[in-house]
């Protein structure tokens, strides 16, 4: 990978700080310049190196909106919106901000994170799409029907087929040069098996092993006008129903994916003494991973996020903040399963619907005799808010069928390595793209990916 990710644990320089937490990112840049002249110690000067990336995202087009146009979004979008409830909403951390030259800056996604996460919000949008309501029943009830089909028959096994696109944005797209370009596909895995490549465009250079920790597709040429990279894919996918019982759990435990994995996966003074809080005295696994997970799904509010890379660590965030999104929340009941002896581990890729086909995250945790099992804690605490016992109890041990997993770690390289700074170094659910001298960041690229058919078998 271009740059090691661990070294993100070292603090960086007052000074930098200053300058970064003010908002005056290219002030920080030139601090950074500076102590780079210096004779510093390795692991800093490893650090200064992904900070100036960090900073290029952070100061890019993360957090575009200023204080006005972010209430000129609010109040013509929603009904009697007045300028006291931004502050409000910014004051209780509800939208996500920071400073930029000193100035407040609103994140890009704030609107569409404040109607989905407050219902009192999303209640006062001036024009209500019908279309889209009845679409969320319909959702609902997919889920639903998925929970009562796996109770009914223990299992289900689907055929499912997906196309995904990348191109790069045309502003960003520099026809003639050699372009090397990364798609994700199912890797084989406990849930899935008999992946094909159905169709691909342009010819494929590389296709991943199976069992890569990131599985893609690669295509290297020389980038064409208004170039399409295209693969279309078809994979086998079941899963099984399980109940655990704290009673059955076996008296010896493995001690398999229970290491820290820095900058991320680390047993931090304040984990571990929220780990204290959640988990008091109990010895059994099963019941101490539940007590995790009824923690992160109630008590951790799902929130868009900004990008993963510009995050020191994610768990201790997620417990700080309270907020995160399905990735975050995967990452802090990993941690905190790791630490009390429980090993866990990283799925993600898509979930895939006829509603809906986009990036998703979840958790695998091991307890003998189960075996590895699953945990979906944005998907369990999405129907904890609404009332949905059932499907938030579902989702401690089972997992639905609208999954393609491409990825079983985070942070790994890609098979050919990728040169430059990744769209997201940490995953890997919509693609990449990169010149010989650098690669496109998430506003440089269009990705679509999109459900072909799903049948059961």
């Amino acid at each position: 990978m271009y740059q090691d990710l661990s070294y993100m644990k070292i603090p960086l320089p007052e000074d930098v700080l200053k300058l970064k937490n003010y908002g005056d990112f290219a002030g920080a840049q030139k601090m950074i310049d500076h102590f780079m002249t210096k004779d510093i110690p390795n692991a800093l000067r490893k650090r200064l190196e992904i900070e100036k990336d960090v900073l290029k995202v952070m100061g890019g087009n993360e957090y575009p909106y200023t204080y006005e146009e972010a209430l000129e979004i609010m109040t013509s979008h929603l009904r009697d919106f007045k300028e006291e409830e931004l502050q409000y909403l910014k004051e209780i951390s509800a939208a996500d901000w920071i400073y930029v030259d000193g100035t407040v800056h609103f994140q890009r996604r704030f609107y569409e994170n404040l109607i989905k996460t407050r219902p009192d919000l999303a209640e006062r949008v001036m024009v209500e799409d019908v279309d889209d309501a009845q679409a969320n029943e319909l959702k609902q009830k997919l889920l639903n029907d998925n929970v009562h089909y796996m109770k009914e028959k223990g299992g289900r096994t689907v055929r499912t087929q997906i196309r995904a696109t990348i191109k790069a944005q045309k502003d960003a797209e520099e026809v003639g040069r050699k372009v090397t370009v990364h798609l994700p596909i199912p890797k084989i895995c406990q849930q899935v098996s008999k992946v094909d490549i159905i169709a691909a465009s342009p010819e494929i250079t590389k296709i991943a092993d199976e069992d890569a920790a990131q599985r893609t597709v690669c295509f290297e040429t020389e980038l064409k006008a208004d170039q399409e990279f295209m693969v279309e894919y078809a994979y086998d996918y079941h899963v099984d129903y399980v109940e655990l019982d704290p009673a059955k759990a076996s008296e010896e435990q493995p001690d398999f994916c229970t290491n820290e994995q820095a900058p991320h996966i680390r047993f931090t003074p304040y984990l571990q003494e929220l780990l204290k809080e959640i988990i008091g005295d109990e010895t059994n696994p099963i019941i101490k991973a539940r007590k995790i997970y009824d923690f992160v799904t109630t008590k951790v509010m799902y929130s868009y996020m900004r990008e993963y890379f510009t995050i020191e660590c994610i768990p201790e965030y997620a417990a700080i903040n309270l907020k995160g999104d399905c990735g975050v929340q995967a990452l802090l009941f990993i941690t905190l399963c790791r630490m009390t002896g429980i090993p866990a581990r990283w799925q993600s890729g898509l979930y895939a619907t006829e509603f809906y086909t986009g990036c998703h995250d979840w958790a695998q945790f091991y307890v003998a005799p189960y075996g590895w099992v699953f945990a979906d804690l944005s998907f369990g605490g999405s129907a904890w808010r609404m009332g949905n016992t059932e499907r938030w109890n579902y989702y401690f041990g089972n997992l639905d069928i609208f999954r393609m997993p491409a990825n079983s770690e985070i942070q790994m390289e890609f098979t050919p390595e990728k040169k430059w700074l990744r769209i997201d170094p940490i995953d890997n659910q919509r693609g990449e793209i990169e010149y010989e001298d650098h690669g496109l960041s998430f506003d440089q690229v269009e990705v679509e990916q999109i459900l072909v058919s799903m049948e059961d078998k």
